[in-house]
């Protein structure tokens, strides 16, 4: 069954407790964290300690998505701090497999991310080690951004290589996502879609979470 992670780069800041509970309320199945660096994206965010802050607040899983470059250097560091799965940007290593393999031993789940100029052919090496692949919709470094489209056929093609070498790795996807096409995206082959600024910048997050898991869950029983 597919799943909704909120991001909380799209929340009040000054609010982040609330923002969790929001999550929890709306029937949340993990929390997406983004850590930027400044350096491998245009933006600065959240580091180790906010996720062991937030581990303080919810039982929910944390998604540490490293934006960063050098991501081994930190690899043990958020894990340390409590983050449940641990995702690194292909293009931020040239030891993807190292990298990997430390955040599997460390016993978190491991994913590896493309942006959206990255090919899926990229992975070759690599996607028979990992929990889950990102696919970036947008490009990292902000929120709000709209959805790129020919992502979509990219979803589709990487299910269909997982799915044709009977592979046990799942698909997230953020960037752009929102309850008008969240159901097209999931039945491009999403497993986990990864919503930020569609929940919280809206009247009622909580509703509006409810109302995209009851479309997911209407979308499964097909």
């Amino acid at each position: 069954m597919a799943q909704i992670a909120p991001s909380i780069l799209s929340t009040d800041y000054s609010q982040l407790e609330k923002s969790i509970k929001t999550a929890e309320k709306g029937g949340a199945d993990l929390i997406n964290v983004d850590i930027m660096d400044g350096h491998f994206v245009p933006n600065l965010t959240f580091g180790p300690k906010l996720v062991s802050d937030l581990k303080k607040i919810t039982d929910l899983p944390l998604d540490a998505h490293l934006m960063i470059d050098n991501p081994r250097e930190f690899i043990p560091k958020f894990s340390e701090a409590g983050a449940d799965w641990i995702s690194i940007q292909i293009e931020a290593t040239v030891h993807a497999h190292k990298d990997i393999t430390m955040i599997k031993e460390l016993g978190k789940k491991a994913g590896i991310v493309l942006n959206p100029a990255t090919p899926i052919h990229m992975l070759n090496e690599i996607i028979k080690e990992v929990d889950y692949v990102l696919i970036m919709s947008v490009n990292p470094g902000w929120g709000g951004q709209k959805f790129i489209e020919s992502s979509l056929k990219k979803i589709s093609k990487l299910k269909n290589w997982i799915t044709g070498q009977n592979l046990d790795v799942r698909i997230q996807v953020d960037g752009g996502v929102n309850q008008e096409n969240l159901e097209t995206i999931m039945e491009s082959g999403a497993d986990i879609l990864v919503i930020g600024s569609a929940i919280y910048n809206t009247e009622n997050p909580v509703e509006t979470l409810r109302q995209m898991k009851k479309i997911l869950q209407k979308n499964n029983q097909k």
